[in-house]
């Protein structure tokens, strides 16, 4: 019996799959390398993560591989290893973890390589050129000569030179003269490698970039607590650590992320740099082309999959000395990495928290750092409770930034009594009339309210019907521009009724939304320019870079929005914040929704006051003496931080104890709490490990389907991993597990 390969496939199953070589053997084949094998009636491509010398299937049943697609391995030892590790962490199939590193394209079998077309002449066109032919068609004896050249002529060059070289081309073919080949484009410095189990890696000679030559422009002089926290970063490249950038908003966290890199591609090293939502946030990604004159790799959802392929590929080859890019992007291949930097840090968007591999971006990127033996820089003006800990417990150290780089003070943040000031239409009279002075002033005005749509209700006076969603425990959304009543749980629409549709009574919109914050601001300031930022009005890149546009003009104008407006932009002429609605993190069942409530605060206020004039910030609460309003406000973050993890601790939640959650989702209620239930008793009672539930979700129809979660709890990692690791083959092969659709999420961060 030959060696067998050990194939992961993108299925649901949490094993390997033993598949015969290929006749060269399978020293021919490299680990990493990708492999199209028959599965069932289908051929799926996997990656090559093993090779074994004996296999328990029996020797009729195994296959060969169809077909070896890498001569190189598009995952390297060190993606592999990190890839196990984050299979073995979250508990989840490999052949879905690897899935999840790779474009869509390579998992379909697209070659890893990008490869052009070259045409060249044939022997017999050679001599039919030497003869001086095509003697009556000059344009395709220009074309002949120039494919004379014996490397012959790529396509794009040919384009440049002839545009319309093809119609004479198809003359040349039929005559047999010409002829084209595909062949692999290779960056400077990268070389195919051999061997099983071989790294995908740079020569010994990568590309060099000479002192300085890669930069467009010098950056700004620095703050003398951003020369030291340059300086602390630049002393730890070449070895980990793990460095907590904690800068108050405007106070030049991206500068230094920017002049670190600077210092990586002097080593002629690379730098990966995570954010939450570049969509969002363009204004960093030019930042990076203004500063640097090297190439560039951005990877996001919103690209196509073609476009995926192409900035996968410029980071695979060595080409882009920058990868930048969303919580996918953890797993891009940077060879000769030398830093690492997540931007905002505690972003919720890190988190896969939907489909079956449920990650954190930023837990991998620690993780990858420490095995590539590089520093990371995680930056946030509110970090995370968790990293904060980590900070206490020494594992991360932490850098402060705590004044503004344009020496500015921070906005003044006030509070509005709503019971002392009612709102109407969403705005209180304090509120309008700030807006009016801070537009006389010839400030902008940037108004917060992290709920989209006209009004989030709508609701007939005479009998109470509210307007509700089929497919969901929830209320549809007044859009009233588009004439429609959504949910934004599972986007299902209709047409927005004029009368109820079971008493025939007039219907009115409760409540507000972006929308109609924008018309109530239109209708009082009616000289003044209005943008509103939310998932509605910018659908699209070119949607957002228009409205980016209207704001930046130095216009007084007036800008409303959701979350989108708290990440990564900066308004040099915005004066005043007005943040409605304060009040829905108050009271929340999760314990983590206080957290998030004092970041969106702390991020939106930062928006205020960036350039050289003072900024205002109003806050709209009914509860202005609830102590997380009056802590934020008298000791900033730091000191909610401080009152928060304390209170974490007492009651034993995150980071003083680990969780997970199963969640699962079924076509009646009763179907979804059964498969817990009956995961539940198979655990039995470990030790120092809490299983807490089942219960329906805080929602428990969405989508059309009833969900329900059971959380596992553990003051000790170890103990929680080791429980998990035996538990969760059981729970696979329970039956009720095949009538529903179940995952699990290890470090949650939303439990509902």
């Amino acid at each position: 019996m030959p060696d067998v390969l050990r194939v992961a496939l993108d299925v649901p199953l949490r094993h390997l799959f033993d598949y015969l070589p290929p006749p060269a053997g399978a020293g021919s084949v490299a680990l990493g390398a990708r492999v199209r094998v028959p599965f069932g009636r289908q051929q799926l491509v996997g990656v090559v993560v093993e090779v074994a010398p004996r296999t328990d299937v029996p020797s009729a049943q195994l296959k060969p591989v169809l077909e070896v697609l890498d001569a190189q391995p598009v995952l390297d030892e060190h993606a592999l290893a990190l890839s196990q590790w984050a299979a073995d962490y979250y508990h989840h199939p490999l052949g879905e973890v690897l899935a999840a590193a790779l474009p869509k394209a390579l998992r379909l079998g697209a070659p890893a390589v990008r490869t052009e077309r070259s045409w060249t002449a044939t022997p017999e066109g050679r001599e039919a050129s030497a003869g001086g032919e095509p003697a009556r068609a000059p344009q395709q004896r220009r074309l002949l000569t120039l494919l004379l050249e014996p490397e012959g002529v790529p396509e794009d060059a040919l384009a440049e030179i002839l545009p319309n070289w093809r119609e004479m081309a198809r003359a040349l073919v039929r005559r047999g003269w010409i002829a084209s080949r595909v062949h692999p484009v290779q960056a400077q410095g990268v070389h195919p490698v051999q061997g099983r189990g071989a790294s995908t890696a740079l020569s010994s000679a990568p590309p060099e970039y000479p002192p300085l030559a890669h930069l467009r422009a010098p950056g700004p002089a620095l703050t003398a607590d951003q020369e030291a926290a340059l300086a602390r970063i630049s002393a730890s490249l070449g070895h980990f650590a793990a460095w907590v950038l904690h800068g108050i908003t405007g106070s030049g966290k991206t500068e230094v992320y920017l002049r670190a890199i600077e210092q990586v591609l002097r080593r002629g090293e690379r730098a990966l740099v995570l954010v939450p939502e570049i969509g969002l946030t363009p204004q960093l990604v030019a930042r990076f082309r203004e500063r640097f004159e090297v190439p560039l790799s951005v990877m996001h959802s919103a690209l196509t999959d073609g476009e995926r392929l192409a900035a996968w590929r410029d980071s695979f080859s060595g080409r882009a000395a920058i990868v930048i890019g969303t919580r996918s992007a953890v797993f891009a291949p940077v060879p000769k990495l030398g830093l690492i930097v997540v931007d905002e840090e505690h972003d919720a968007s890190f988190k896969q928290y939907d489909g079956g591999f449920r990650y954190s971006a930023r837990d991998v990127a620690v993780v990858r750092a420490q095995r590539a033996g590089v520093p990371i820089v995680l930056g946030s003006a509110t970090p995370a409770l968790e990293t904060l800990h980590n900070v206490t417990t020494q594992r991360y150290e932490r850098l402060s930034l705590p004044y503004r780089a344009t020496q500015n003070q921070p906005p003044r943040l006030s509070l509005i009594d709503l019971r002392a000031h009612p709102a109407h239409s969403g705005l209180s009279a304090p509120a309008l009339q700030a807006i009016e002075r801070h537009l006389r002033e010839e400030g902008q005005v940037l108004v917060f309210l992290n709920r989209r749509g006209y009004a989030p209700t709508l609701l007939c006076t005479a009998c109470g019907w509210i307007a509700p969603c089929k497919n969901c425990d929830a209320r549809l959304t007044v859009h009233r521009a588009a004439h429609a009543l959504r949910c934004h749980h599972c986007g299902a629409e209709s047409p927005l009724p004029e009368r109820c549709p079971q008493c025939g009574y007039a219907v009115k919109s409760v409540g507000q939304g972006t929308e109609r914050v924008e018309e109530t601001l239109a209708a009082a300031f009616s000289g003044t320019t209005l943008v509103r930022l939310d998932r509605d009005a910018v659908r699209n890149q070119a949607d957002l870079e228009s409205a980016m546009a209207r704001v930046a003009c130095g216009a007084s104008c007036i800008l409303v929005g959701t979350q989108m407006v708290t990440k990564g932009h900066d308004f040099p002429n915005m004066t005043l914040v007005v943040v409605l609605n304060a009040d829905q993190g108050l009271f929340s069942t999760d314990f983590r929704a206080p957290e998030r409530l004092a970041q969106t605060i702390v991020q939106v206020a930062g928006r205020a006051g960036r350039g050289t004039r003072p900024g205002e910030v109003l806050i709209q609460t009914e509860y202005p003496d609830h102590p997380l309003l009056a802590n934020l406000l008298s000791d900033g973050y730091e000191g909610f931080a401080h009152t928060a993890l304390g209170e974490r601790s007492q009651a034993g939640w995150p980071p003083f104890s680990r969780l997970a959650a199963v969640r699962d989702s079924a076509t009646t209620a009763a179907a979804a709490l059964e498969f817990l239930t009956e995961a539940r008793r198979v655990a039995g009672k470990p030790s120092r490990v809490r299983l807490l539930g089942p219960v329906p979700a805080a929602m428990p129809k969405r989508a059309g389907r009833y969900h329900a979660q059971l959380l596992i709890e553990s003051p000790d990692r170890r103990a929680l991993h080791r429980f998990l690791e035996a538990w969760v083959p059981e729970m696979a092969e329970l039956p009720s597990a095949r009538r529903v659709r179940w995952a699990l999420d290890v470090d949650p961060i939303e439990l509902f």
